[in-house]
């Protein structure tokens, strides 16, 4: 059964839970970690581009500058809708991983990535 929030120390998510997430939620952060020419094909709605080799620094900086930067607003670190992606999970991991190290520890990653996301949605 889905749920609508993450549960503290899960550290992947299903596409249905991120779609009911993106339906409901004000506040969710769903970073996609790919880089400039895979997010050029195509990404899911609302996403943010972070690439992942630069999440570290990125989730480093102050909320200002965060926000002036990528146009959004810094979760808090005790959030549990920060999600992270890439195209089949591993880059998704391993920024989850970064993010749970700067006290994140909520982070999770949607693992099947833009792959599954664009195979579900053209349906």
């Amino acid at each position: 059964m889905a749920s609508h929030t993450l549960l503290p120390g899960k550290k992947e998510i299903s596409y249905e839970d991120l779609k009911a997430l993106l339906a409901k939620s004000q506040n969710l952060l769903l970073v996609d970690v790919r880089s400039q020419d895979e997010v050029d094909k195509g990404r899911i709605p609302g996403s943010t581009h972070i690439p992942v080799a630069t999440v570290k620094d990125a989730f480093s900086l102050e909320p200002e500058e965060f926000k002036a930067k990528y146009g959004v607003t810094k979760p808090p670190l005790e959030t549990s809708e920060l999600v992270f992606h890439c195209h089949m999970g591993r880059r998704g991991a391993a920024a989850t991983a970064e993010a749970s190290s700067l006290g994140y520890v909520n982070a999770c990653n949607y693992s099947g990535g833009y792959q599954e996301w664009s195979m579900k949605e053209k349906k």
